[in-house]
């Protein structure tokens, strides 16, 4: 739940860049935040409560939709929620990309920054209506206003730090904690004004969260310096205006054909189910992905070395996609599993099912220096395992968390609720398995990645997790015709069985990488 994909992709700007006509500034060097630029507390919460509405309204979203009417929810079978839900985590990390682009050419990172956040409350609030239009229209509005904030949050980051070095990766750290603060809260009080009090003000809620992070960055901003304006250099005023009109009439135009498509098919002209988009639209990022790699090894004008870079990128695109398939059932199938199937009584009170989201970013902020720890003490030893050994035990170890879930659900079938550890115990494998395979995927996309295909091969990245969260909703769709137990152990079988196959292909892949560890 807790990852972020763009914490650690921000390229540290050279000491003569330039901002526009200006020498590129410092930010203000004041060091009131852990002996950090004082901006880093204003992105640092920024971030914490945009991740508060992000988990806040994630932890409630499927539950919501396979509520009963009666009981104020959309009354979804768990197929159409499973489409939605995958259709809604997917378009959030794919729309990071054109995000990241309409900042560098068209607003700038700080401006990106608030429209997105402007966006994503306007989102919430839209869903704090109760109506099934306004439920849809929050959603678009919150991948789009994401898409903007997520990238470019991260970018300032790294812009605070002109000096790079161990410093920028501690304030990264820094940075990382505001995003599993802002997870670990947002399920306690979203999730119970939503499950206990009203569906509504669970998403209001983390509507006035990101208002609160809206206020203070707006006050803290004069803290960045230069660092996140647009850059215009080297480009003319009337290049700037040409590029601008070129930029809004492809948005225009984009909106246009998606407000065509959805009016088409919400009116039944074009017959097309949400299950049939949700699948359609695997298929393209299946096909975006074949033609993206396909080029760059076959008309890249990539030398023979960098080619099996990219071949090896591309092989462990696939097991990337394979873990958040896995990872992405938390927000649904799981979160089903803790509403019906476990006993959450507590002192004689009902504990929220969506409270049970707070485990995972808890076990983060525990585990993430240990195992951080732990690669920094193997690699002083020359025993540090090398990419697809640790792709593999993060597999294995959500496999594993799945293998016990099964034995759990198997023991609810029967009738009496399981205790919540079995949900702990799988959240914590599932956190170890994310600690050892997310960051380390992230940093080997920056070593492998030819410097000519460089962003792009990030962005390609981005779409093993779009595919991933996307093939999360449609298989947590399947709890309608399959039993609990069955969709986690087939989850078990098929990420256990990916790791046990990187494990086989690290020979392989070792070969491809040409020994860059």
């Amino acid at each position: 739940m807790s990852k972020d994909p763009t914490s650690e992709l921000a390229n540290e700007p050279a000491a003569e860049a330039t901002v526009g006509e200006h020498p590129a500034e410092r930010p203000p060097a004041e060091h009131a935040f852990f002996g950090h630029p004082r901006g880093l507390a204003t992105l640092f919460f920024t971030e914490f409560w945009e991740r508060f509405s992000y988990y806040g309204m994630r932890g409630l979203l499927f539950l919501f939709m396979v509520a009963a009417a009666v009981d104020g929810g959309l009354g979804f079978d768990e197929s159409k929620a499973g489409a939605v839900y995958g259709l809604y985590v997917a378009g959030v990390y794919l729309l990071a990309l054109p995000g990241g682009w309409l900042a560098d050419r068209l607003f700038g990172q700080q401006r990106a920054i608030f429209i997105g956040g402007t966006i994503i409350a306007a989102g919430h609030f839209s869903m704090a209506i109760p109506h099934l239009s306004t439920f849809y229209l929050g959603l678009v509005l919150i991948v789009i206003g994401t898409g903007l904030l997520k990238p470019n949050i991260s970018a300032i980051v790294g812009e605070l730090y002109p000096e790079g070095g161990a410093r920028r990766d501690a304030g990264f750290s820094i940075f990382y904690m505001g995003i599993n603060l802002g997870a670990f809260v947002a399920p306690l009080v979203c999730g119970y004004l939503g499950e206990k009090i009203d569906w509504h003000w669970g998403f209001g809620a983390a509507g006035v969260g990101m208002v609160a992070g809206l206020i203070q960055y707006r006050a803290g901003r004069k803290y960045f310096g230069k660092a996140g304006l647009l850059q215009t250099e080297g480009r003319s005023a009337s290049d700037l205006s040409r590029e601008r009109r070129t930029i809004y009439a492809i948005l225009a135009g984009s909106f246009a054909i998606i407000a065509a498509f959805v009016a088409l098919t919400a009116t039944g002209v074009i017959p097309v189910g949400i299950e049939q988009v949700a699948n359609g639209a695997a298929v393209v990022i299946v096909a975006a992905a074949i033609l993206f790699f396909g080029y760059a090894i076959l008309a890249g004008g990539l030398t023979t070395g960098e080619k099996k870079r990219v071949g090896a990128i591309a092989m462990l695109f696939f097991f990337s996609c394979l873990f958040w398939m896995g990872f992405e059932q938390a927000g649904a199938s799981m979160n089903v599993f803790a509403l019906d199937m476990t006993d959450r009584i507590v002192g004689g009170w009902e504990m929220p099912a969506s409270w049970l989201q707070s485990v995972n970013p808890i076990f983060i902020i525990l585990l993430a220096p240990v195992i951080g720890g732990l690669w920094v003490w193997l690699s002083k030893r020359d025993l540090n395992p090398p990419i697809p050994i640790k792709f593999g035990f993060g597999l294995v170890l959500l496999g594993s968390g799945f293998l016990v879930l099964t034995q759990g659900a198997k023991l609810a079938a029967t009738g009496e609720k399981v205790s919540m550890l079995w949900l702990v115990v799988a959240y914590l494998l599932h956190t170890c398995g994310e600690l050892c395979l997310s960051p380390v995927g992230l940093s080997s996309v920056t070593k492998l990645a030819p410097s000519r295909f460089k962003s792009q091969m990030m962005g390609a990245w981005f779409l093993s997790l779009s595919l991933g969260n996307l093939a999360a909703g449609l298989a947590s769709g399947k709890i309608e015709t399959m039993p609990m137990a069955d969709l986690f152990f087939w989850v078990f079988v098929v990420t256990a069985c990916g790791g046990l196959v990187i494990w086989l292909l690290s020979p392989v892949i070792g070969r491809l990488t040409g020994g860059i560890k």
